[in-house]
């Protein structure tokens, strides 16, 4: 009964764009009875559209208790499938990483902290990505939003990494109308690309939740329904800094704390900019054979308006609220519409996913860490994951008191890990802030923690274990109730880890600057310069080896 008031109080939110919203039933292996306007012979390969939203917090979404409006969100959740125990990671570029790979951090070496804007970094050009093995089986592929996954070189871009086209910014972050954005003091440059190249001509402060939508719109615009088409929509918004156009704030000037308000308004702008993408997909004949997933990258960030609650910490955490997420899936080729999944799924199971529904071959040398969750999301079916590895920092060691002795001497619990086991989640180390922020702490005008519950540990903590299933929200540490459990899961940290590749963090790289490169945060690593370089060495060895020669002789 709560979910049909719930499901009516949801239509009277509904604007007129909604109401044109309908689904055909599919038939039988998801084809659909009715061929769309435009569209040629009845096709089996899916169109796929990704949407990964950012820094989006776990409660910030209608259907969880939000007080920030989301009417497309919750009618596209209602009406597919939404993902009720469905993790990523907790920042950007370890998120990113490794729904295009799918692969744990620990086999990319991305395990630490994010792509620095100035490091010479990118995810390694070894791994195949999601969009050359859908490119493989006719995909048409397109990028729009932020890469963050390195940039330091040419091959590291998107258009080189399996993408068509691409449009949006390389960093982590900028401003929505300048796409600007400064690393340091006097390190400052452009970042909107499309391809290859600055953008400039699109630098006129059009809103970049706004702009991206329309580029979308224009890609579907231009391209044959026809022919399948994948689609990652990255948005920009709700990261930091917090801004919107003005119009959004209508419904929230009663948030007295500025950032939650103004946060509100990004979010609300960003719910429009999917509708706008869904009738899109309708207008121009995609909908009927489409899969639409909505994801955000990682945990809300509470002193940038976001909220996880009830859930426990933050982004850039390993505590629920870091790394549970807003998911759902959207589909006409969906068995069982309107439900809720409750399997684990994890953001490295899309690679999978979605490239055997395009009828696309993984191949046997690609040791994979994602499952095929098709089944299990659209007829309901058990989930074929019962572990997640969170991951291994072996450079954030910053837990004082950890030990190999704490660790049983199976794991030094001084390094930052978190690992999920069927019901059973540890973590060792320093899993980060780890407040549970309720929705009266943003009822001040300025950031306020009064309202905050802690906990203090006990000095020298370093290994908590939770049951996740019976307690969400990580309130109750039971490691000293279950040591035979932490030794099971600790045993099962040091077998990931026995698979880790060395970790990739390499140090600044002044050559980086945009003033170097014409304003512009771009590729700054000349390949030429290496290879004279290292011609330049062959020379100088060949000289030495010939004067040796001499000597000897």
């Amino acid at each position: 009964v709560a979910a049909v008031l719930a499901g009516l109080s949801l239509l009277s939110l509904l604007t007129c764009g909604y109401l044109a919203w309908g689904s055909r039933r599919a038939g039988p292996g998801g084809t659909p009875l009715a061929e769309e306007p435009g569209a040629g012979a009845p096709r089996s390969q899916p169109h796929i559209i990704f949407i990964l939203a950012d820094d989006q917090g776990f409660r910030d979404v209608g259907y969880h208790g939000s007080e920030i409006r989301t009417p497309t969100l919750d009618k596209l959740a209602a009406e597919g499938v939404k993902l009720e125990n469905y993790y990523v990671q907790p920042m950007c570029t370890p998120s990113r990483s490794q729904l295009i790979t799918g692969k744990y951090q620990i086999h990319t070496g991305l395990q630490h902290s994010i792509i620095r804007p100035t490091q010479p970094n990118c995810l390694p050009l070894d791994n195949v990505t999601l969009p050359q093995k859908l490119k493989e089986v006719g995909y048409s592929t397109h990028m729009v939003g932020k890469w963050h996954l390195g940039f330091y070189r040419r091959e590291c871009m998107p258009t080189q990494r399996g993408f068509d086209s691409f449009f949006g910014s390389l960093l982590g972050s900028g401003d929505y109308y300048t796409h600007f954005k400064c690393d340091s003091p006097g390190i400052c440059g452009y970042d909107l690309y499309e391809n290859d190249n600055a953008a400039w001509d699109h630098d006129t402060g059009i809103y970049s939740t706004q702009m991206y939508t329309q580029k979308v719109q224009q890609i579907l615009a231009s391209h044959d329904p026809g022919k399948p088409i994948f689609l990652y929509v990255a948005y920009q918004a709700v990261h930091s800094p917090l801004q919107a156009p003005g119009r959004y704030f209508e419904h929230y000037r009663s948030i007295n704390n500025i950032n939650r308000r103004r946060y509100a308004a990004m979010l609300a702008c960003l719910d429009e900019a999917i509708n706008n993408v869904t009738l899109a997909l309708k207008r121009y004949g995609y909908y009927e054979n489409s899969i639409i997933i909505y994801s955000s990258d990682n945990g809300g960030q509470p002193m940038a308006g976001g909220s996880n609650w009830p859930l426990r910490g933050s982004k850039g955490t390993y505590w629920e609220g870091g790394i549970r997420a807003v998911g759902f899936v959207h589909s006409p080729l969906l068995k069982n519409k309107g439900s809720v999944c409750k399997e684990l799924v994890h953001i490295t199971d899309w690679f999978p996913t979605l490239i055997t529904l395009a009828e696309g071959q993984i191949d046997e040398d690609i040791q994979l860490d994602g499952y095929d969750i098709w089944e299990t999301i659209s007829e309901g079916r058990r989930s074929p994951r019962v572990d997640i590895l969170h991951n291994i920092d072996p450079i954030y060691t910053k837990a004082k008191n950890g030990s190999w002795a704490a660790g049983y001497g199976i794991w030094n619990t001084a390094i930052q890990s978190a690992i999920r086991v069927n019901h059973w989640k540890l973590l060792t180390g320093n899993p980060g802030y780890s407040d549970w922020v309720p929705p009266q702490a943003f009822s001040n005008a300025g950031p306020n923690r009064w309202h905050n519950e802690r906990v203090s540990w006990s000095a020298g903590k370093t290994v908590w274990l939770f049951n996740i299933t019976a307690d969400p929200y990580e309130r109750v540490d039971l490691s000293a109730r279950h040591p035979d459990v932490v030794k099971q899961l600790l045993r099962r940290l040091s077998q990931f880890n026995k698979t880790a590749v060395p970790v990739r963090y390499p140090p600044k790289d002044p050559r980086s600057n945009p003033k170097l490169n014409g304003g512009v945060w771009g590729p700054w690593f000349k390949e030429d310069e290496k290879k004279k370089k290292s011609d330049k060495s062959r020379g100088a060895n060949k000289q030495k080896k010939n004067k040796n020669k001499k000597k000897a002789n």
